[in-house]
């Protein structure tokens, strides 16, 4: 045997802790995370090329059977009395903005929010309702929105007079921003509603909607702010980001986890290799910890949160989106006339502008709630281009 091999042999022998954590890594990211997360739309280890396409048209059949069944529901209630009047001074208004979506009539994605709706409208304790809801139909074209005009025996509807109709063309961006306004004021002008709550008509409120909002309503740093987001993309929603607080966040997961293993683990007699309460020890399950949640999706860890309407986090306002927004005390006057002084297009939308006021207005905050209240189901946009085929991402 040639002498130079056991020396070779010793000199890149690797110490016991670092060829366990080696192979701890090596087991966790090379073999169980990719086993239990491929399918998962939001985490790294996602399959695209696999999964995409058959996960995309299942979600499409399933809003469209959600969508037909609304349909026969608003179909069978359309004869039953009801009182669409809203309240003088309600508690909370929630304002559904909708125009016609002549590439997704099948879909109706209004009848699906609406009857998500009415569905929880009863379940607020002692109150007769959760709040008043109003339709805000902006749909200019030639013809009529008729999912709106199906719930008009159930809800209030609103839709721009002749008069209100703004002159001249304008871009895509600055029209959906006039639409947003008009609603916005419209609300106000029709009651003194405390707080109210803008959802655009693809939005689905989820099953703890309105236990969340005046869980949330409920606390004070709400009420200081010009909006809170109920929705963010979820492919957005990673630790890996430019925020500050989402950093933060990361971190503190990763130590927590870190503590708790190297506390347990003098008293799990089971180990297969021992587990020292050290410094580097806890860097390296720190940074192990960080990775696994990264890796696996953020977006699945704040599920957990729904648990408990007391456990959504609320954090500072992120730049994207407004399917659902609320705005506390007074604040949607404050939001129509920081939209009304600006011009929107492209790169510059109303959701960037009210993010844009932040920084320029002295003493405006905003927020945002985690995880999203809302599902985005609306696959197809009523104001940009479609494509053929959407898809999840």
């Amino acid at each position: 045997m040639p002498r130079w091999r056991p020396r070779l042999a010793q000199s890149v022998r690797c110490p016991a802790p670092v060829c366990h954590a080696l192979l701890l890594c090596l087991v966790t990211f090379g073999l169980l995370l990719p086993l239990c997360c491929h399918r998962l739309v939001y985490s790294y280890y996602y399959i695209r090329p696999l999964f995409l396409d058959s996960m995309s048209e299942s979600a499409l059949r399933d809003s469209l059977a959600r969508g037909l069944d609304a349909l026969r529901f608003w179909e069978a209630a359309g004869s039953q009395d009801a009182d669409p009047e809203l309240s003088e001074e309600p508690e909370l208004l929630v304002t559904v903005v909708t125009a016609r979506r002549s590439e997704a009539r099948d879909f109706h994605y209004l009848l699906q929010v609406a009857r998500r709706l009415h569905e929880l409208l009863p379940g607020c304790g002692g109150r007769r309702r959760c709040a008043d809801v109003l339709i805000c139909d902006v749909e200019r074209g030639p013809h009529a929105n008729e999912d709106a005009a199906l719930l008009e025996r159930r809800f209030k509807v609103v839709r721009r007079g002749p008069q209100e109709h703004d002159g001249g063309a304008v871009n895509t961006f600055e029209r959906e921003k006039r639409d947003y306004v008009f609603c916005l004021r419209k609300g106000l002008e029709l009651t003194r509603a405390r707080s109210v709550l803008v959802l655009e008509d693809d939005a689905l409120p989820g099953p703890d909607f309105f236990s969340v909002v005046y869980s949330l309503l409920s606390r004070s740093c709400v009420w200081d702010s010009l909006y809170v987001k109920l929705y963010h993309p979820e492919r957005l929603q990673r630790y890996w980001n430019p925020e500050p607080s989402r950093i933060l966040e990361w971190a503190g997961l990763g130590a927590v986890l870190a503590t708790a293993l190297l506390l347990a683990a003098p008293h799990c007699k089971r180990l297969p290799v021992g587990v020292s309460l050290s410094r580097a020890s806890l860097l390296f399950f720190t940074l192990y910890f960080m990775a696994v949640s990264e890796l696996f999706g953020r977006h699945y860890l704040l599920e957990l949160r729904r648990l408990s309407p007391q456990l959504y986090a609320v954090s500072p306002a992120t730049e994207c989106c407004t399917p659902a927004m609320l705005f506390p005390g007074n604040a949607s006057l404050r939001a129509a006339d920081i939209l009304d002084a600006a011009f929107c297009s492209k790169g510059n939308a109303k959701d960037m502008v009210l993010y844009g006021a932040l920084r320029t207005l002295w003493g405006e905050r905003a927020r945002s709630l985690e995880p999203n209240l809302v599902s985005h189901i609306g696959a197809f946009s009523s104001v940009r281009p479609n494509p053929a085929a959407p898809k999840l991402l």
